[in-house]
């Protein structure tokens, strides 16, 4: 068996799926990160972060997908002690629910200073259409997109003053963050509220900004994100540490 060098992905799925695709999700982000040349599990669950086995200790980049209002502050406080020590953390879509569960946002405050926002509502523009997202250029999460449009939802977020806005939209309001990126101790994090469902993972754009946050996110150097983002499509992925 051919072994691996360099760093990988673990995807995790939590919560119903009344609302959210979980299984689809989980399917649709393991395959946008392998994409990108990191090796890629799936995962169902929060409880892994604490005492973490093997499959989530090793990963270096954890890409989430929560569909749930509740979040055991245990588990909160053992995934931002994780990111803290050095992991990395994309957040997609829903995974800011924060504040609607027993306890309201005291109960969520480890997770939310963690991810830097909270969903709010989905605004006036009703619940979901088409978004044109404009691209704030030079980050290494962005730097090799353009604007583009993508059908999801809307999401109007609570964000902390400390997050670098790397993607917004215009709204009736002004403007509003579609994908921000910050600092948690040694760990990056980057959060984005597209990727509502297959509208929005089957859309190039919205694969190539999660495959460059997760690279990113995993501690990739810069120079070498749009190479590794953009050359291997499904199917002819190549791995971080493989022989070009």
């Amino acid at each position: 068996m051919k072994l691996r060098h360099g760093p990988s992905a673990l995807v995790i799925v939590e919560g119903t799926d009344l609302h959210h695709d979980l299984l689809g999700a989980a399917l649709a982000l393991q395959e946008i990160v392998i994409e990108g040349g990191l090796p890629a599990a799936r995962a169902v669950g929060l409880d892994r972060f604490v005492d973490p086995m093997p499959a989530t200790a090793e990963a270096d980049v954890y890409v989430l997908y929560r569909s749930s209002v509740t979040f055991d502050p245990v588990q909160q406080r053992a995934l931002s002690e994780l990111v803290a020590a050095g992991k990395g953390l994309v957040a997609v879509h829903a995974s800011n629910l924060f504040g609607f569960g027993p306890g309201g946002l005291a109960a969520d405050r480890a997770a939310y200073e963690l991810v830097g926002s909270r969903y709010l509502s989905h605004g006036d523009a009703g619940s979901e259409g088409r978004i044109e997202v404009s691209v704030r250029g030079g980050h290494p999460v962005t730097k090799h997109l353009d604007d583009f449009a993508v059908d999801d939802e809307y999401y109007v977020l609570e964000y902390a003053p400390d997050v670098q806005v790397v993607a917004e939209r215009r709204t009736s309001e002004g403007t509003e963050p579609v994908a921000y990126v910050r600092e948690h101790g040694a760990g990056r994090v980057c959060y984005t509220s597209l990727g509502h469902d297959a509208r929005a993972w089957g859309n190039p754009w919205f694969r190539q900004l999660v495959r460059q946050a997760v690279l990113w996110a995993a501690g990739v150097d810069d120079d070498a994100i749009g190479t590794w983002s953009t050359r291997w499509p499904l199917g002819n992925a190549r791995f971080i540490g493989d022989p070009v």
